[in-house]
């Protein structure tokens, strides 16, 4: 399979790369220190990368976004990750699940998303609900016209930036063979809507200026225009995002492989001890290469899993691969890079501390690496059981 850049992907990614280099690394610092990216810095950052393109660049070209495929997403993806993560995401993309708006919701919702005017989050995760979707609790049950939500969210990223949300809540159930099933609908609910209150989540030591919150719904009165999709159609969406969200972290872990392995390389090519460059002691060379392997194989299952999803053929399997094989690369890079650098490698002063940190969440959030494997194993196990 030849993954091999076109003119325009290279332009791209140069692009890119010096928008991050000149526009993102020189206010590292301050988000670090502060845990926050001002209103006034995420505007200009906005529009920054709107003038050059980078903005809502997954959404196609007919509906004002910049029509990339998912391969040369993947490689959008791989420059912006090498950022702080709340500068990074601040380039950001209008969830692929608005594709799925109609009507009045594209003029509300959908389109001032692609122009950077309104910004979306998810939220799917709930105290007693992570890995298993099925068993949230909050709902929405019908009323006239109208859905009354009630029920709390947490580990909702950004939803104290966000103009709303695309919640997901159980409107019924059904019953199957392996017992009752909730039936899920995905909703858009505005922010500042009665009943829907915002309220900051918990310290991570991962992406920090990225926060967190926790959403309550108490009688939140949400009409039914505002159903985003089919009633009780809302977990199909939801498998649909998670793919394209897993190849989406996958890319970006690459980035920071990339940003932790430059930097090890260069330090141990000129940090000299007993009269020799480091990298020339097997201990630190051979790190190096163990780092390189990972790196390339993490790009290659990735990349295999982008050129799929070009051609509509990626399976859950390959998200999972891709995202299971990059954020494990990412957590053996970033400690060996530490470990490369000695005492230094843990001070603020330079990224890889920051790297370091952020890598811990990534085999966490959008699914466990645990969930990955479930799913990896079940797609090969799943034929043979068949026969």
């Amino acid at each position: 399979m030849n993954f091999q850049h076109t003119e325009e992907q290279e332009l791209l990614i140069d692009t890119a790369r010096r928008f991050v280099e000149e526009e993102l690394y020189p206010h590292e610092q301050e988000v670090e220190a502060t845990a926050q990216v001002t209103e006034d810095l995420r505007r200009q950052v906005i529009q920054k990368s709107l003038e050059i393109g980078l903005y809502a660049a997954n959404m196609p070209e007919e509906l004002g976004g910049g029509g990339l495929d998912p391969l040369t997403m993947c490689m959008l993806d791989r420059e912006l990750g090498r950022a702080n993560y709340a500068l990074q995401y601040t380039v950001a993309r209008p969830s692929n699940i608005l594709q799925a708006c109609v009507g009045e919701q594209r003029d509300k919702y959908l389109f001032p998303c692609i122009r950077g005017e309104k910004t979306d989050c998810l939220a799917m995760t709930e105290p007693g609900a992570g890995s298993d979707v099925r068993s949230m609790s909050c709902k929405a049950e019908k009323d006239r016209g109208d859905f009354i939500i009630n029920g709390t969210k947490h580990f909702i990223s950004h939803a104290d930036v966000s103009d709303f949300v695309i919640l997901f809540a159980a409107t019924g159930v059904d019953n199957s063979p392996r017992g009752p099933r909730k039936r899920i609908t995905a909703f858009l609910v505005d922010s500042g809507t009665p009943g829907y209150t915002i309220r900051p989540g918990y310290e991570s030591v991962s992406h920090r200026g990225y926060h967190n919150c926790i959403l309550e719904f108490d009688n939140c009165r949400v009409p039914d225009n505002q159903v985003l999709g089919e009633v009780d159609t809302g977990f199909e969406v939801a498998n649909d995002w998670l793919g394209n969200t897993r190849l989406q972290v996958a890319s970006i872990c690459l980035g920071r492989c990339d940003r932790a392995f430059e930097l090890a390389c260069e330090y141990a090519a000129s940090r000299t001890q007993f009269n020799q460059t480091i990298g020339k002691f097997q201990g630190v060379s051979f790190k190096l290469a163990d780092m390189e392997l990972k790196r390339r194989a993490a790009e290659l299952i990735t990349y295999q899993a982008g050129s799929r999803a070009n051609n509509n053929q990626m399976s859950d399997m390959d998200a999972a691969l891709a995202k299971l094989a990059s954020t494990e690369a990412l957590a053996f890079i970033a400690d060996e890079a530490v470990q490369i650098y000695g005492g230094m490698g843990l001070m603020s002063d330079l990224p890889l501390e920051r790297i370091w940190r952020d890598a811990r969440v990534e085999r966490i959030w959008e699914g466990t690496s645990e969930v990955q494997r479930l799913i990896i194993s079940r797609s090969i196990l799943r034929p043979l059981e068949n026969q």
